[in-house]
């Protein structure tokens, strides 16, 4: 159930309700339309680990692409992502206690259990409480590239490109579920989009954090040192999890709420992956970014070389069971500095 300003969210239509048709009836809301041109006004925050931190900063959980958290603000301040260009992020919070869902999802697949997964350890009593939700990412694309290869998240993305059927199955999914969700923020496709001279598009925000103790969600970005840990072995699990039966239809688990430490569980990457990376990594960068990216104009200036980093990571441990002994998960504590530390 979708609700708005405190309302139970309906529309009118002769057939059944579909994801599009709600989408659309949401954008057009004059209250979810104040509030993204609010949320728009906002500074866009930026995060680095190298710089000088309170300790109420230092305490971030990063989440990357197909990855969730659930956070508990007294563990976690701020928990966040960025690098959006398709993909939608989505927060999901309990009011009542503070507790935090954080998602960075990329594809249609991972919806419904993805927000199962993150509505896991939300629950209290949750058929009565209003979960709040804000939706930000995904922009108005054109001319959208079939991508066939890298961390692309989807074979085939129509002729509605990639952020819009994301952004109908989200909404619809929230629809269709019994638990009440109070829709806070839809920046998403339109309310995301800005135009050059030419005509391209654009996402006005790739990201954000969500500030735990108040559940206000501000725009952020976040550089290197932020992406911890084991940004590496994090990215190529995005891409290895997609021949990973063991995590179809699922976003990657990362986090352990209970204990505020990172439980990277393991995820195996195939001789094909690795004769991939072999051959892409002689590729020149516009070609990488027209057969890597669902958004090639829209990457950001570190795209191509994360890639280069993964491949390189692949090339020199071709096997799985040397980043995952035992098929163990890799293990990371915060230190007293609020960094992480392997296990």
């Amino acid at each position: 159930m979708i609700l708005i300003d405190g309302v139970p969210f309906s529309i009118h239509s002769s057939s059944t309700s579909q994801g599009l048709e709600i989408l659309l009836s949401l954008l057009e809301n004059p209250i979810l339309v104040s509030t993204s041109t609010s949320f728009k006004e906002n500074l866009e925050r930026k995060f680095s680990v190298s710089e000088e931190f309170s300790p109420e900063r230092s305490k971030l959980v990063y989440l990357f692409q197909k990855e969730y958290a659930t956070v508990d603000p007294a563990f976690v301040h701020f928990v966040g992502t960025d690098e959006a260009t398709t993909c939608v992020g989505v927060v999901i919070r309990n009011p009542k206690n503070g507790m935090t869902s954080v998602s960075h999802m990329d594809s249609p697949n991972v919806v419904e259990m993805g927000l199962s997964q993150m509505l896991t350890l939300l629950v209290d009593d949750s058929l009565e409480t209003e979960f709040d939700v804000h939706l930000i990412g995904g922009f108005e694309e054109v001319s959208p590239q079939h991508a066939n290869g890298g961390i692309v998240s989807e074979s085939d993305a129509g002729l509605d490109g990639y952020s819009l059927p994301l952004c109908s199955k989200i909404v619809h999914t929230l629809w269709s579920r019994e638990e009440k969700f109070h829709i806070r923020t839809t920046c998403v496709l339109g309310h995301n989009t800005k135009r050059d001279s030419d005509g391209n598009t654009y996402p006005i925000f790739n990201g954000f954090v969500v500030e735990t103790a108040t559940g206000r969600v501000i725009p952020s970005c976040f550089d290197r040192s932020s992406r911890s840990p084991d940004e590496i072995v994090r990215r190529i699990r995005v891409s290895a999890s997609y021949e990973d039966t063991s995590w179809k239809g699922k976003l990657l688990e990362t986090y352990d709420t209970v204990t505020d430490s990172f439980k990277i569980a393991p995820c195996c990457w195939t001789r094909r992956q690795y004769h991939i990376a072999l051959s892409l990594q002689h590729y020149s960068d516009s070609k990488i970014l027209s057969i890597c990216s669902t958004s090639p104009t829209a990457e950001g200036p570190d795209f191509v070389d994360d890639l280069r980093r993964q491949w390189k990571y692949m090339i020199e441990h071709p096997h799985w069971t040397e980043t995952f002994p035992k098929k163990q998960p890799r293990n990371f504590s915060r230190s007293a500095d609020g960094k992480w530390k392997r296990c």
